[in-house]
Parts: C-alpha cells; sequence; structure tokens
C-alpha cells in the first residue's frame, strides 16, 4: 500500500499537471505521513539531497554556458563548422551537426543548443531549400550530443544520485559515445542531402578564415579547461567549472564584445532561475528515493527484471527499453533521480560498470527529449521550425533509427565508454 500511495500518488499529481518536483515532494510527504514518518524527516532528507561539494559545480557550468550562448558563441561556431566541412553536399546539414558538437562541450544541454544553434540554422536551412521537417530532424537528434559530451550537468546529477560515481569518468567516458552517434546522425544526414539533391555548402573567402577559426577555438578551449583541469588533477570538476566561468566571462566582455557587460545582470537571472529549479528537483527526489529505499523498491525491481530475463543481454535490453520509454512522458533530470536507485542495481548486477551505466542511461533519456509526447528539445525545434509536432515527429523517423542504433553499439559495447577513462586512471 504504502509503494502504491508513493509511486501512484506521484503519477496521479503529474496527470494534473502538478510540476514534477511538486509532485515528488508532496507524494513523499504523504506517504511518509501515512507511514509513521514525521514530514520533518522527510525534509531533512530533503535538504540532505543538495548538501553536496559536487552539486556546487551545477551553477558554475550553467553560469558558464550561459555566458557564452549570450555573447555570440552559437555563430562562431557555426562559422568553424562551415570552414571544416561546410562544403560538401548537404553541407548547412553538416555545419548544424558539428556545431551542436563544439555547443554540447560548452552547454551541457540539448534544449539549450537547440534553442541557440537551431534560432539560426533552422531559418537558414529553410531559405536555402532544405525541407522544414530535415532541417529540424538535424538540429534536435544531433543536440543530444549535448547530455554526452562534456561537460553535462545531468552527468553530475547522475554522479550524486548514484553513490559519488567519479564525475571525471563520466565526463571522459561521454566523450566517444558522444562523437558516435554525432557521427551516425551526419553519415545519414548526407545520404539524406544526396537523395533529395540538396545543395553544397556556401565557400568561405580565404581571407577570412583565420579569424572564423581563431574565435570559433577561442569558445571550444572552455571545455579543454574543464576535462584538462580535472584528468591533471590540477583542478575538482566544481573548480574547473568555476575556472571555466571567469574565462568565458573574459571571452564574451573582452575578446568577442558583441554585447555589454551590463547583460550580466539578465544572464545571471537566468542562471538562478534554472539553479532554482534544478536544485529544487533534486531536493524532491531525494526524499522520494529515501522512501523508495525503505519500502525495498530497488531490490523488488532488481530481483523482478533478473529473474524474470534469462541473460544479461536481455535484461540489458529491458533496461534500455524502460529508459526509453520513461523517457518519452517525463523529463530528463528527474528521470535520472528516480530511476537511478532502482536500475543501478540491476546494472550492476549483470556487470555494468556504473560509469558505463551512467552513459547509457543519458544517451537513452536523450532520446526521449527528441520525442513525444513529451520530449522538450522537439517541442523546441518545432516552434522554431514552423512546423506541427506530427509532421517534425514523421521526418524524425530515420533519426530515431540511428539514434537506437548508437544506443545498442554503446550499451552492448562497453569498451567504447570505458577505454578512455580505465587509460587516464578515471
Amino acid at each position: 500500500m504504502e509503494i502504491l500511495l508513493l509511486i501512484g500518488g506521484f503519477l496521479l499529481l503529474l496527470i494534473f499537471r502538478v510540476p514534477i518536483a511538486l509532485s515528488l515532494a508532496v507524494a513523499s510527504i504523504a506517504t511518509g505521513i501515512y507511514m509513521g514518518i514525521s514530514p520533518a524527516a522527510i525534509i531533512q532528507q530533503m535538504a540532505s539531497g543538495i548538501n553536496s561539494f559536487s552539486l556546487l559545480a551545477i551553477p558554475f557550468f550553467i553560469l558558464a554556458g550561459e555566458i557564452m550562448n549570450e555573447g555570440g558563441i552559437s555563430k562562431r561556431l557555426i562559422n568553424l563548422a562551415n570552414v571544416m566541412i561546410g562544403k560538401i553536399r548537404g553541407g548547412l546539414a553538416m555545419v548544424n551537426i558539428m556545431a551542436s558538437t563544439f555547443f554540447g562541450g560548452i552547454s551541457g544541454s540539448a534544449l539549450a543548443d537547440t534553442s541557440s544553434l537551431g534560432s539560426v540554422m533552422i531559418p537558414m536551412m529553410k531559405k536555402q531549400k532544405y525541407d522544414k521537417d530535415y532541417s529540424i530532424a538535424v538540429t534536435i537528434s544531433s543536440s543530444v550530443q549535448g547530455v554526452l559530451i562534456p561537460p553535462s550537468h545531468n552527468m553530475i546529477i547522475y554522479s550524486t544520485v548514484a553513490g559519488g560515481v567519479s564525475i571525471g569518468g563520466l565526463f571522459i567516458g561521454g566523450l566517444v559515445p558522444g562523437l558516435l552517434l554525432g557521427l551516425v546522425i551526419m553519415i545519414l544526414a548526407y545520404v539524406i542531402a544526396v537523395k533529395k539533391n540538396y545543395p553544397h555548402g556556401e565557400v568561405i573567402k580565404r581571407e577570412d578564415v583565420p579569424k572564423i577559426v581563431r574565435e570559433g577555438l577561442l569558445g571550444i578551449f572552455t571545455v579543454v579547461i574543464i576535462i584538462g583541469g580535472i584528468l591533471t588533477g590540477i583542478f575538482t570538476a566544481t573548480e574547473s567549472a568555476a575556472i571555466a566561468v571567469l574565462y568565458a566571462f573574459i571571452i564574451t566582455f573582452f575578446v568577442y564584445r558583441d554585447i555589454n557587460i551590463s547583460r550580466m545582470g539578465v544572464i545571471l537571472q537566468r542562471t538562478f532561475k534554472t539553479l532554482a529549479m534544478v536544485l529544487f528537483l533534486i531536493a524532491a527526489s531525494s526524499g522520494f528515493g529515501w522512501l523508495l529505499a525503505l519500502l525495498e523498491v530497488p531490490s523488488i525491481v532488481s530481483n523482478g527484471l533478473i529473474n524474470f530475463s534469462p541473460s544479461a543481454a536481455i535484461t540489458l535490453l529491458m533496461i534500455l527499453v524502460i529508459l526509453v520509454a520513461l523517457g518519452m512522458i517525463m523529463d530528463m533530470a528527474p528521470l535520472i533521480l528516480i530511476v537511478t536507485p532502482i536500475l543501478l542495481p540491476v546494472a550492476t548486477n549483470i556487470g555494468m560498470d556504473p560509469v558505463h551505466f551512467g552513459v547509457v542511461l543519458m544517451l537513452a533519456l536523450g532520446v526521449g527529449l527528441v520525442t513525444p509526447p513529451v520530449g522538450s528539445v522537439l517541442f523546441v525545434g518545432s516552434a522554431i521550425g514552423k512546423l506541427s509536432i506530427e509532421k517534425a515527429t514523421k521526418g524524425m523517423f530515420p533519426f530515431y533509427t540511428v539514434m537506437i542504433i548508437a544506443l545498442l553499439i554503446i550499451a552492448y559495447v562497453p569498451s567504447l565508454t570505458l577505454f578512455l577513462p580505465n587509460l587516464l586512471g578515471q
């Protein structure tokens, strides 16, 4: 009855469109009262959930991304990608995907990627006679790289709820899978471009190339600071995020100089708003997760899946199906907080490394970000492209196929994720 009240109450509140964080908190407190647990004890668990040093990296990463995004990094990354691969057939689509690869290493967010790059690339592609659904599909599918390529604040959330899995290991582990995802999307986009005879990209003037490369690399160097600092042991993840904010501030306001420093107030306001939502969500899910553990829900699910499945490979496939299905009906951050305590024990029981599971979790839920009925990135892309959700989803079908193929490869070939962390001692 307690499990039914906890999970059923949460789902019922979601049906009535109560915000996810509030649904988690209300369901947890109501269940606690039913079990005879003081509401103060639940609130104490919520508070302890955000009392973590590693979580300090999240506001810094959000702030660094906001500063770079406001300062015109999007157009500079687009120009850099255009110099590198813009000349081929369907070049603008290739530029879109590569720019998402670069931008993912700065924002760590598929939604920010689509909002920033999509607002430039989708109208540009439509102007050059690319189909609307193709333009949107390329933009939103490639944006999922942002949840894999470091720094991803969702990986920090996973690290915290998973009991301190190495953030450095997760960051490095997500690099190859993120690039693999970008590669398979690029191959598909090129095949479609050739089939539909989309135009070649525009030729960049030779005298403009040095400036474009210099400004683009200055933005990407943010990733070098973060990853390099963590790998060399000079910085912790939190310290590297703070240094990244300082670097982004200098580059944006004293090198690029596209915006006035007075915009810093707006940037901070957006950062605090995002941070408040994230921290409330983490706090609420901590209380929810504590009750799940108290009711032994993870053990029940773990034993059920293992007993039902004849092999580890089938168990892994079932986990992937569950994650993709859940990703289609709920946002990514709350799902990480809810499913990690339940499915991580199942994954470790079948021999998955926690770092490998974390990367697979990111990609599986990332697919949900671009899938109806609750795919937030799909909604943003459709709004920018001025196309209905139904038509945008239809254009995504080939891209769903390659994304699922990439997910299966990454899930069943753990060395793709673990090779670099093991090599670098993470």
